[in-house]
């Protein structure tokens, strides 16, 4: 039996990118696996870089999974509420949440010029915003939602998809402010589910070679990069967690 079979996971954000990575990682383990995102199969693109929810489903379900695709923008919170009542009126649980989805990546792709960009003084203030809305935001509401039903079963795991960037101080500053609030917003969560057997952590998957990432691979240190693959991989067993 597949380790992870009769698990049911929601990860977020996985049309493309480490969402799809991880998604896929937790399929090839028999998981049941609910795909959200706001790119609908055959509807408007929404990014230059293709990819939609029920592409990533199917791959999952290919792997030996359960793939189930739902289209949702997790900035509105109507939208979000109702995928986690879905898992639930659907499966009865929520074994683990992945909260992958981001905002304020815009400027690889709309013609931004940011490598220009010296400062945060020279940044768009609409960066920020979307990083709070659509990233850390969306992680906190995405967790309330799902935090009664892990609690109710008496067990869980939330994992909080952030990166390195909270320790630096030169990974700019819309960025790296995001994923230090992600962090502690992390440990806070940890503190509160403790006692209900319920585990909340924060997973750095380092720099990931993604769609987004190889478009502006110029920009990057790839000498250290990984494949989507290769990140996969590492869901082959409950994940790899950095406390």
């Amino acid at each position: 039996m597949a380790s992870l079979e009769g698990r049911v996971a929601l990860v977020t954000g996985a049309s493309r990118g480490v969402g799809k990575g991880i998604a896929l990682g937790l399929g090839e383990q028999g998981a049941t696996v609910y795909v959200t995102g706001r790119a609908a199969a055959g509807g408007p693109p929404t990014t230059p870089f293709g990819g939609s929810v029920q592409e990533t489903a199917d791959e999952v379900t290919a792997l030996g999974g359960r793939g189930v695709a739902v289209v949702c923008d997790h900035a509105v919170d109507a939208q979000t509420r109702q995928v986690i009542e879905r898992v639930v009126a659907e499966t009865g649980r929520l074994d683990l949440l992945v909260n992958n989805v981001w905002g304020g990546y815009e400027h690889f792709w709309d013609g931004t010029e940011f490598w220009r960009e010296a400062g945060f003084w020279t940044e768009p203030i609409a960066r920020w915003d979307s990083m709070f809305t659509t990233g850390v935001r969306a992680h906190y509401v995405t967790s309330v939602f799902a935090a009664p039903t892990m609690v109710a079963q008496g067990s869980g795991l939330i994992v909080n998809v952030s990166s390195d960037a909270a320790e630096k101080t030169d990974a700019g500053v819309s960025y790296g402010v995001a994923k230090s609030a992600t962090d502690r917003m992390v440990a806070c969560m940890a503190h509160d589910l403790r006692p209900h057997g319920v585990a909340a952590v924060s997973l750095y998957p380092g720099l990931v070679r993604t769609e987004s990432v190889l478009a502006a691979a110029e920009f990057f240190d790839m000498s250290d990069s990984e494949s989507r693959s290769s990140s996969a991989a590492r869901w082959r067993r409950w994940p790899p967690i950095r406390t």
